[in-house]
Parts: C-alpha cells; structure tokens; sequence
C-alpha cells in the first residue's frame, strides 16, 4: 500500500475513532443531566456538568443557558474552550457565565478529570452552611473522608480570577464542598462523577436528618474511617481501570433509557 493512503487510512480510523467517542461521552453526560432531574437534585436551568472532549485538553461539553436539566439531550451540547469561546452552539442560547468559571477552573488544572458535576440541592446547601461540613457518620459519607476539600463562598462565581482558589483548594480530591453553595465532584468519567455526587448527597441528606432527630451520634474511629475510604478508593479505581465491571452506571443507563426517552437525540 502507498504510504499516503496507509497514512490516510490512519487519519480516518483515528477520526472515526475520536467521533464515536464523543457521541459516547454526549451519551453519558445526558444521562447524567437526566439522572440529576430524575433525582430531584436539579435547581431550575442553574448548576451544570461538563464533560472533557475525547482527545482534547481544551475543550470540553457544557449544557446550554435555558435548559431544565429534564430537556438537555446529547445533541444539544454547547461545546466550549478554556478561553470561553463556543465552538459549537446547537441551540444559541450560549452557557451560564457562572458555570464557565467552575468548570473551566478545574478542567485547567485538573488533565485527569473528565467530568465535573456540580448541585445546589437544600441538603447539599445546608451542609455547606454548616461549621463541621460533612461528618464521618455513615457508610456513604465514609468515602470522603480524608478526600473532601472546601472551599469558602466569594460571591456568585463571575469573576474569573476565582478560579485558581477554586482549583488550589479541591487539589488532588475528588469532592469539594462550597461553603454557602452547594457540591461539587469531580470524575475521570462521568460515571464516576455521578456516582460521587450521588453518595455526597444522600450523605448530606442523611446528616440533617440524624441531627434532626435529636439522638447522640455514634462515629466510627479514624481507623475505621480510613480504612473504609480506602476501599471506596479501590473500587472506584479498579472500576475506572477496566478491572472491574461498573455494574451501577450500567444500571444507571437503563434507568434513562427507560424513563428518559430521547435524551440521546
């Protein structure tokens, strides 16, 4: 074969390749717009998810400024840079200027992550407003322990110089609390990131409603503890390895797929 259509060849793989992993990663990141909703974790069109484009540094997924999280669908994704600049636009509708610096923040100084979630739920927002943050309680909130970062409220998050204390304060975590916010996870996929935000928030949930019930709390040793987020530790890297199969993303899916008609359109 003539080394310029063997090289050609390549390109076009490559490129193929590339496509079908981003209408993959646009499967999964509508999912997860839907599984917030489903959920009850949605705060109108506000909070966002984005996601990393396969094979870019740069660029990455966002939903568009109107969306309820019940309507973002894969194809509808704005597709923006680091910069801010929209590359892609399907609905013209733009992205929420706040969600831009978040995201942008962590996609910057994070190469490993993927996916960044982000919520305002009443429980995720009453834990942030309290001095302890979250407490090593329960099984779910176990998993953050020692792997939870905080970051302290500047104001609605329009000025871009916050993101680089955005960034230095979530480090190497996978999870951050804004303080008078709400949540923030952070995965090398949008499974993983979902699956974050899912234990983060029914942890919140579970705290209010222990100390709202008045009753002494028991909590586990700091050995328990680490031994505990040691082996969430575990299971989500073998997960995200491949030497695991993640059977509760899967089973994440099909609910979508069930309840979620067109969200792949």
């Amino acid at each position: 074969m003539d080394s310029r259509a063997s090289a050609s060849t390549r390109v076009d793989s490559n490129s193929a390749a590339l496509a079908e992993a981003e209408r993959e990663m646009r499967l999964d990141l509508a999912a997860a717009y839907r599984l917030v909703a489903l959920h009850g974790l949605d705060d109108s069109i506000f909070t966002h998810i984005s996601a990393r484009l396969p094979g870019s540094h740069d660029r990455f997924l966002l939903n568009a400024y109107g969306l309820r999280f019940d309507e973002v669908t894969a194809g509808s994704l704005v597709t923006v840079d680091l910069d801010g600049e929209i590359l892609d636009d399907p609905t013209g509708w733009g992205i929420n200027p706040a969600g831009f610096t978040i995201h942008s923040a962590i996609h910057a100084a994070r190469p490993d992550v993927t996916c960044v979630l982000h919520t305002h739920t009443p429980a995720g927002v009453a834990v942030s407003c309290q001095r302890d943050g979250l407490l090593p309680l329960n099984q779910w909130s176990l998993q953050f322990h020692g792997r939870l970062a905080y970051h302290d409220y500047e104001s609605i998050a329009l000025d871009l110089d916050e993101r680089g204390r955005l960034a230095a304060d979530l480090g190497e975590r996978p999870a951050m609390i804004l303080r008078n916010h709400g949540l923030l996870t952070v995965g090398r996929s949008v499974a993983e990131a979902w699956k974050l935000m899912h234990n983060l928030e029914r942890s919140c949930v579970a705290q209010l409603r222990l100390q709202a019930s008045g009753a002494p709390l028991v909590q586990p040793s700091e050995a328990v503890a680490k031994k505990t987020a040691g082996q969430y530790a575990a299971a989500y890297d073998a997960m995200e390895s491949g030497a695991a199969a993640d059977r509760e993303w899967a089973a994440f899916r099909r609910l979508v797929e069930r309840r979620c008609p067109g969200y792949d359109a």
